[in-house]
């Protein structure tokens, strides 16, 4: 069967860097490619040159007759002037509203992507980057296409956004190619695997999983060869200056597959070790919130939270977009006043705060200045780096160190945003959203940073490869003003958000209203809200009086186990409450 897309030798350089030399390549029908590379090495380059949104250099790009293709990039723009409506529906050539309203397909793109919730007739002028590029990705999945090319799509979706698109990719008969950092996806979603490294692409079966052990295996090999033309050179040698040798059998080397690579590997960390450690550094209290209320305008985020972060906790926060979670994370950092309650900080911490926002920094400054002026060596954990080394392990090679700072991509700010941040030796590391901009080789290497540091870790991420290797505690915001422990971390998570929209769901309509009933629904939503309210502050009170009622009846078997029934009641009715709260939520804010 004939490819979709092919590249015949093609090259194409920036200036006097060439991202691509001499590629050659080809999309077939039904293929899923995830591309992978470090920052700034080709891979969004391939994908224009591939969709024909750039032309190569030299070599040929063809495409078979007629084919359907959507492309979304960091560079995909959405019409002045537009709506989410004309952006997204208006090209399917809907005549009414209830005909796209009866399209399975696309009130699932719809609410997966949370463009239903952004409002269909809010204009695209006003939204953020990352509401922009959901709703230009919405506008591309809802064509039937043959091809479909994107560049970074996880970034700006939380969990359950990542995993939605994964589950509709698969559900598609289009090929794709995607350039993603998100390992999870990577290996959920593809079935083959590009990496751009040295302006050559190399072909890899299977996902992240098997492209790391396949360059593995590439690499040791390497190593093999290179360690035998070392030996060779020494016996020849051996043999000039003293003679010929007697002959002896050569050893055979034999290849153990996985299991010869990671025989030595020691695990990713002593957590024992670890927390002992900190403890010693950080002593008994490290950051408390006692009866913490925090608001955003009258939404109650989080309501008398007692959260008690101890030393050498690393934890993980999840949760839906606009939960939260940053919110909460500056006030653990003190760079947010609580609406209520107090904030407790240990006298011996030292409190780093990774933010979204890119600080300015002198743009004359080179970049290895910039992790000097911090320190010039830092210890993490048992390891001691040089500036100039931790800058490495962030992607910086030691020519790139002297760049000034501001001729750097986003992607490479942000980078050196973490260098500096380790370089300061903080006790307590509060991370959000780390991965974003980061490709999988700087990934790895800020994970391996992060698996030998003894200090306390909090993170807020969509990237569950992280969170589940560097957190040993998953927590998540589901609206409901607490916080609520995972055991079973992020697949609990989501279990749990899958059993709320069962709960909460309504029977579908037998048929879909010809005209728009949204305003309507938000009225309904709102009235619903403060109903569920009042009734959640009810249950709250009621909770409050039956532990009080517990704890004095401590000496009463038979007066434990009634009130214990009744707590229980009380509980599950709370949970479906709260889990009714976060649907209205989500109307009336729609």
């Amino acid at each position: 069967m004939a490819n979709l897309v092919n590249l015949e030798t093609v090259s194409k350089s920036f200036g006097v860097r060439p991202l691509l030399d001499g590629v050659s390549l080809g999309v077939g029908d039904g293929d899923r490619i995830g591309v992978v590379g470090l920052n700034g090495g080709g891979k969004t380059t391939l994908l224009e040159v591939l969709a024909g949104l750039e032309e190569p250099d030299e070599g040929r790009v063809s495409q078979t007759r007629g084919l359907r293709m959507a492309v979304v990039t960091q560079r995909t723009s959405l019409p002045d002037g537009s709506t989410v409506r004309n952006a997204v529906l208006d090209p399917l050539g809907f005549a009414a509203e209830h005909e796209w309203a009866a399209d399975p397909r696309v009130r699932s793109i719809l609410d997966g992507l949370g463009i239903t919730a952004l409002g269909l007739d809010s204009p695209v002028a006003t939204m953020s980057g990352g509401e922009r590029r959901r709703v230009a990705l919405a506008a591309a999945l809802v064509q039937d296409l043959d091809l479909v090319v994107l560049d970074e799509p996880t970034n700006h979706l939380d969990v359950e956004g990542v995993r939605w698109l994964a589950e509709h990719l698969l559900s598609r008969r289009s090929a794709l190619v995607v350039v993603t950092h998100d390992r999870w996806f990577l290996d959920t979603v593809c079935t083959r695997t590009w990496e751009v490294v040295g302006g050559r692409v190399e072909q890899y079966e299977g996902g992240y999983a098997d492209w790391i052990f396949a360059r593995a295996e590439r690499a040791r090999l390497a190593d093999a060869i290179e360690e035998k033309r070392r030996n060779l050179a020494r016996k020849e040698l051996a043999w000039l200056r003293r003679g010929a040798p007697a002959r002896t059998s050569k050893p055979r080397y034999r290849i153990e597959a996985a299991e010869a690579l990671i025989s030595d590997v020691p695990p990713p960390r002593d957590s024992v070790e670890l927390m002992a450690f900190a403890k010693r550094r950080l002593g008994r209290t490290v950051v408390e919130l006692e009866d913490a209320t925090l608001k955003v305008g009258e939404r109650t985020l989080v309501r008398d939270l007692t959260w008690r972060i101890g030393p050498g906790d690393r934890v993980g926060i999840v949760g839906v977009n606009g939960s939260g979670k940053t919110t909460l994370l500056r006030a653990l950092a003190g760079e947010r006043e609580l609406d209520a309650g107090r904030r407790v900080q240990g006298q011996t911490v030292k409190l780093a705060h990774l933010s979204q926002e890119l600080h300015d920094l002198d743009g004359s400054m080179r970049v290895l200045e910039a992790v000097e002026e911090v320190a010039r060596r830092v210890v993490l954990g048992k390891q001691e780096l040089s500036a100039s080394q931790l800058a490495e392990r962030f992607g910086f090679s030691s020519q790139r160190q002297w760049t000034p700072v501001g001729d750097l991509s986003g992607g490479e700010r942000r980078r050196l945003q973490l260098a500096r941040l380790l370089m300061a030796e903080p006790n307590v590391l509060l991370l959000d959203e780390p991965t974003n901009d980061l490709d999988i080789d700087t990934l790895q290497q800020l994970e391996d940073l992060l698996d030998s540091w003894p200090g306390t870790l909090v993170v807020i991420s969509h990237d569950r490869y992280l969170v589940e290797r560097v957190c040993d505690k998953v927590v998540a915001l589901f609206g409901d003003g607490g916080l609520t422990d995972l055991p079973g971390g992020i697949e609990e998570y989501l279990r749990r958000r899958d059993a709320q929209r069962e709960a909460v769901a309504a029977p579908a309509p037998r048929a879909a209203s010809p005209s728009s009933s949204s305003a309507a629904d938000q009225r309904a939503a709102r009235k619903e809200l403060a109903r569920l309210e009042r009734r959640l502050e009810a249950l709250q009170k009621k909770e409050a009086q039956l532990h009080a009622k517990l704890a004095e009846a401590a000496t009463d078997p038979e007066r434990l186990m009634a009130l214990d029934a009744e707590l229980k009641a009380v509980l599950a009715e709370a949970e479906d409450v709260e889990a009714q709260w976060l649907l209205a939520v989500e109307t009336a804010e729609g």
